[in-house]
């Protein structure tokens, strides 16, 4: 026999939830429509005819993909082979993957210049055998490199996001049809795969609102050099410029972008 929460009750658990929305959400939101909008608008017509802004919701895009699918392609056979361990030697490997969690944005970024700057250490390997320095000190400061930075501290997460689905998938399915005669690939796109879809879909879109709105580690990699929202917004309201009503247009793009992801993902996983 199931017992009804009477309505009143259960409005008055949604209240807190309901307060920090408007306090952190829809207040700061207000606040950003309205400075956007100071000028009369004109801040969106400055927005939309400056090509520098096209060249970052162009990077930004790539950004978002890149980092993503770097994350993915190290994160799940991750998670895979964690699932196997025992429990204690899969909590002790999860709180060093969660390491790169606790790192702040400037030194991931002055490692990867130590690894892959111009002066880098596999730089100079690399140009051992034939490589350009210049060729491939130059990556990480694109919007490709960035993502593979970016990716160093995205990977645990879709890690802490992955391993419940694959713990949770029947393995017998595996060995049946290993034993019908199926590889190994054919196993894992057939049968794993489509079975945690959602949480790939879940972390992809996870992983990439963070690296379109993430400006720290890319400010202290390439300063502006590379063209992405997060920069040319920290170039409107920096020293070098004060264009308040253009930063706040940015702010909107940014957000209805991150937040375009995150219900994508969402959909997804309602769907399945």
């Amino acid at each position: 026999m199931s017992v009804r929460t009477p309505a009143a009750i259960a409005a008055s658990f949604t209240l807190p939830g309901a307060v920090v929305f408007a306090l952190f959400f829809l207040l700061p939101l207000a606040v950003v429509l309205a400075e956007a909008m100071s000028d009369g608008g004109a801040a969106f017509a400055r927005v939309w005819n400056d090509p520098v802004f096209w060249n970052g919701l162009r990077g930004s895009l790539v950004l978002g993909i890149a980092a993503p699918f770097f994350s993915l392609l190290v994160g799940v056979p991750v998670a895979i082979t964690l699932a196997r361990l025992s429990p204690r030697m899969r909590t002790s490997l999860l709180i060093a993957i969660s390491l790169p969690l606790t790192f702040s944005g400037l030194i991931v970024a002055y490692g990867f210049i130590l690894l892959l700057g111009r002066a880098g250490f596999v730089t100079l390997l690399l140009a051992e055998v034939g490589f350009d320095p210049a060729v491939v000190g130059g990556f990480i400061f694109s919007p490709l490199g960035l993502g593979v930075a970016y990716s160093y501290y995205l990977v645990p997460r879709v890690v802490l996001i992955v391993l419940p689905a694959v713990r949770n998938f029947d393995a017998v399915q595996l060995r049946a049809a290993r034993s019908l005669g199926a590889g190994p690939l054919r196993v894992l796109a057939d049968i794993l795969v489509p079975q945690i879809m959602p949480s790939l879909v879940a972390a992809f879109c996870l992983t990439s609102a963070v690296a379109v709105g993430a400006y720290g580690t890319a400010l202290a990699l390439v300063g502006t050099q590379v063209n992405i929202l997060p920069l040319i917004l920290y170039s409107k309201i920096s020293e070098t410029g004060t264009d308040l009503p253009s930063a706040a247009v940015i702010s909107i793009v940014l957000m209805a972008i991150c937040g375009f992801v995150i219900a994508l993902g969402e959909v997804f996983r309602r769907g399945k």
